[in-house]
């Protein structure tokens, strides 16, 4: 698993307790997780590409 994937996780989690108990600071703190994580996974994808498009050259 990712460092994007473990951040989107754990960000649901943050999201969902704060749900529950009502904790905005928990709710925000949850959403900033997980769209750190889609970042990261992002930035890992284009990595990734520029790593199989300079093997292919």
């Amino acid at each position: 698993m990712g460092d994007g994937t473990a951040d989107k996780l754990k960000g649901h989690a943050k999201e969902a307790t704060g749900d529950v108990t009502g904790d905005k600071d928990l709710q925000r703190e949850g959403k900033v997780d997980r769209a750190s994580g889609s970042v990261k996974d992002k930035v890992g994808d284009a990595s990734d590409k520029v790593k199989d498009a300079i093997r292919k050259d």
